[in-house]
């Protein structure tokens, strides 16, 4: 036998073997490299000595990119000024109303407009524009209410133009929410920084906890947790405590810091004995008449993939009729609960889309809840779940992470970023999402609110590519109360969002519900419109959820 023959044999296959595996690795690292794979944990954790030697990634430069170019496209709407001086703000008392075509009768199907013109307190024409305005026309008779497109001029003038969309006695409303004034201050005050809201995190250990100050962003040579999801460059903070480790973050809440980022002028403007004052001079309701005319029904019924101006639609009798598409009502137990059959239902966001689950639960009981259950550190901020086992339902609702605003602590240890939740979701033709963004986002800058809108937009693209049945329903932002803190939460902040979505959104193929335009139709302002209104909101959204199905 040749030894040595055999010898170089196997030192030959050794050698192909070492090169197979070699090439491997290789094609492994090239992969690698190419491949981006996605992570389903929400946040990355680390701490202060680990985080200082390696710099954090604030995200893709695409993402940035966008970032700034959605909010140089905001910046350019909203007027610079200062003012120190009261008596030269726009005031409802001293501006004029007039209607631009006036009829001792009008038809069912006309136009109504007004022309607004501003004056300040000392009677001075204005001569620029950017008052935030909020218009309405509603018979109450009938429980019927539309809003008004309001066209700036940009030189103290406005065009507000109504359709009349029913017959009957109607009255106008044109309100002066803020004056150009108070929205430049708003927005100056809202991009400035991170200071009118304190965070307190809640570290715990088995057998004590510390509370320690959290935030978006901090100068402070302390020792800093860093919480990060480094793919979608969503980032917050905590200041370490002694014997902690970061992980040991369960709880947080948050607070108005007493900090304010106006001067006192514009502290008066924001006052609530400024807000939504009348514009409208005239006292007497016009008359509509039916003219043997009749409102056209759209053919479509209302779907995915397209979103409408103010008005897109108007209230009669309390039901919402779209003025593009037509909208199924979702109001009797039975159909609610056919059409949810086998499905599962996915909330996600603020307490406004939270009454969904609330209402199958507490008023129409198709849906049990399975965990509804609380203690001293969890209250409505807990995840819910609710379900049928009949009719094989499932429905969560599961808040949005940072930026939350609470004044009790609620637990972060189930929290995840929208996009994250998103990323989580099987999908298939038997899911629908319904998702909302804003209410929370209100007192931070709004590059936060425009980078975690561009996250949930990802993730979505990511969802339709795996699984392109699934129904996804944007419940756009509802105005809330007047008499809150406006520096924080005005409903001006949650208009800049609503323009800044639609930008984010365009395109994609999800629903739209306008929840601005129905709560400002119906002058509900609070935070969570009544059963009238929310009924209308789930119809639209199983509308257009059902339109593919």
């Amino acid at each position: 036998m040749d030894v040595s023959g055999g010898r170089k044999m196997r030192i030959s296959m050794r050698l192909a073997l070492v090169g197979a595996v070699i090439m491997a690795v290789c094609l492994l690292l090239f992969n690698k490299r190419n491949l981006q794979i996605t992570k389903i944990n929400m946040l990355q954790l680390c701490n202060c000595e680990s985080c200082h030697s390696t710099p954090l990634s604030t995200g893709p430069i695409e993402t940035d990119e966008e970032i700034e170019e959605l909010f140089e496209k905001m910046d350019k709407q909203i007027p610079k000024l200062t003012v120190n001086d009261l008596d030269k703000a726009t005031s409802p008392e001293k501006s004029t109303t007039v209607i631009l075509n006036p009829k001792p009768k009008y038809c069912f199907g006309d136009k109504l407009q007004v022309k607004v013109t501003a004056y300040d307190y000392s009677g001075n024409r204005k001569s620029y524009g950017g008052d935030y305005l909020r218009a309405r026309i509603y018979s109450p008779d009938t429980n019927s209410s539309a809003s008004g497109t309001i066209i700036d001029n940009k030189d103290g003038t406005y065009l507000v133009e109504f359709t009349l969309f029913w017959g009957g006695s109607v009255h106008i409303s044109i309100l002066l929410m803020h004056p150009s004034e108070a929205v430049s201050a708003l927005w100056r005050a809202r991009n400035q920084g991170f200071a009118n809201i304190k965070y307190t995190g809640n570290f715990t250990s088995a057998t004590e906890y510390v509370n320690s100050e959290c935030g978006f962003e901090f100068e402070t040579e302390k020792e800093i947790c860093r919480y990060v999801d480094r793919r979608d460059g969503e980032a917050f903070y905590c200041i370490k405590p002694k014997s902690y480790p970061c992980e040991a973050l369960t709880h947080m809440n948050s607070v108005n810091r007493n900090h304010s980022y106006l001067n006192e002028v514009e502290k008066v403007l924001l006052n609530r004995s400024n807000i939504g004052l009348e514009m409208y001079k005239g006292v007497n309701p016009i008359a509509v008449l039916n003219c043997g005319q009749k409102n056209p029904s759209p053919a479509e019924r209302c779907g995915l993939g397209s979103y409408y101006p103010i008005p897109s639609g108007y209230f009669h009798y309390n039901e919402w009729k779209p003025v593009h598409c037509q909208m199924t009502p979702f109001t009797d137990n039975d159909k609610l609960k056919d059409f949810l059959k086998g499905k599962k239902l996915f909330l996600m966001g603020d307490s406004t889309v939270r009454q969904y689950i609330r209402h199958f639960a507490e008023n129409l009981k198709i849906v049990d809840y399975f965990n509804h259950t609380e203690d001293e550190m969890q209250s409505w901020q807990k995840t819910l779940l609710a379900i049928n086992q009949e009719k094989f339902i499932y429905i969560q609702w599961k808040k949005h992470t940072f930026p939350f605003v609470s004044k009790t602590f609620y637990s972060i240890k189930e929290d995840a970023y929208m996009a994250r939740q998103i990323d989580q979701v099987g999908g298939g033709e038997n899911t629908i999402i319904v998702l909302t963004l804003g209410q929370h986002f209100r007192p931070f800058p709004l590059r936060v609110f425009i980078r975690s809108a561009i996250n949930v937009r990802k993730a979505v693209e990511r969802l339709l590519i795996r699984s392109p049945r699934t129904k996804v329903i944007i419940k756009e932002e509802n105005a809330r109360d007047m008499d809150i803190d406006q520096e924080r939460f005005s409903d001006f902040h949650g208009y800049v969002h609503y323009l800044t979505l639609r930008d984010i959104f365009h395109g994609i193929n999800v629903g739209f519900v306008d929840g601005l335009d129905m709560t400002i139709a119906y002058a509900c302002d609070v935070i969570h419109p009544p059963l009238e209104v929310l009924e209308n909101i789930i119809s639209m959204s199983f509308t257009q959820a059902s339109a593919a199905l």
